[in-house]
């Protein structure tokens, strides 16, 4: 059983739906990589490579999920 997180922003919100309004709030990837230098949004980009990269990139998640947070992200789609 999972326990409630009431006070963690990333909970409830995969990888996948956190690019995606990220993606949305700042004009797709190339507004994106304006906010994260990564090239992964830079060079081809598309969706699925940019979860696998950072599926595997643990300082590039974090970045992302970091991201996501400072732009209250996670409040916009509790008023939704």
């Amino acid at each position: 059983m999972s326990t409630p997180q009431p006070k963690n922003p990333l909970h409830g919100f995969t990888l996948q739906q956190i690019l995606e309004l990220l993606l949305e709030q700042n004009g797709g990837f190339t507004g994106l990589a304006k906010q994260v230098k990564l090239n992964c949004f830079t060079n081809d980009p598309s969706i699925n490579s940019s979860l696998k990269f950072l599926r595997k990139t643990p300082w590039a998640r974090t970045e992302i999920e970091q991201l996501f947070i400072r732009q209250r992200l996670y409040q916009k789609t509790d008023q939704a």
